[in-house]
């Protein structure tokens, strides 16, 4: 196998794409599990998906990869996709969880910390009269007495519940 000079990334791309073995035969061995549980924890999803694209690609079509390779590599990237999907679904999961737990804080009275422009820090109490969501995070909006709790500029301050100190 050829190799290709001034590539300084440390990984060991022979080994990835000879699955572990230097020579012809098939074998595999504990220290090769090792080296690949090495290799897992430093390549991410889309450096896997383009080494396996660049390997397809780069295949010859007369002599095409064992068919054992083959089905091994695509049970791999479906257990991507299932793991990729897994993170986007927990991911949607929380932000949802966390909408409807600040939801229950509507009409509580609650104390939160406020860091104004000038970084002082200060403790306002209120009574949540608005849940909105950006970007997956609940912002609530407080009133005191009825009136909605503004900024210097006159606009509401919104909090986010990490910055709820107590609810009483």
């Amino acid at each position: 196998m050829a190799t290709t000079s001034g590539v300084s990334s440390g990984l060991p791309i022979a080994k990835l794409i000879n699955n572990g073995t230097t020579t012809g035969t098939n074998s595999t061995s504990s220290s090769t599990t090792s080296a690949d549980a090495g290799i897992t924890s430093q390549l991410g999803p889309s450096a896997f998906l383009q080494l396996l694209t660049t390997q397809l690609s780069n295949q010859d079509p007369l002599n095409p990869m064992d068919d054992t390779q083959s089905v091994s590599q695509l049970a791999q990237f479906s257990a991507l996709q299932a793991s990729d999907n897994l993170e986007t679904s927990f991911s949607n999961f929380q932000s949802n969880f966390a909408v409807l737990q600040s939801s229950q804080l509507i009409g509580q009275t609650v104390t939160v910390n406020s860091t104004d422009s000038s970084g002082n820090s200060s403790s306002i109490t209120g009574t949540v009269s608005a849940i909105s969501v950006v970007n997956g995070v609940p912002q609530m909006t407080l009133t005191q007495n009825g009136t909605v709790v503004t900024g210097a500029n006159g606009a509401p301050i919104t909090f986010t519940t990490s910055q709820i100190t107590g609810i009483q």
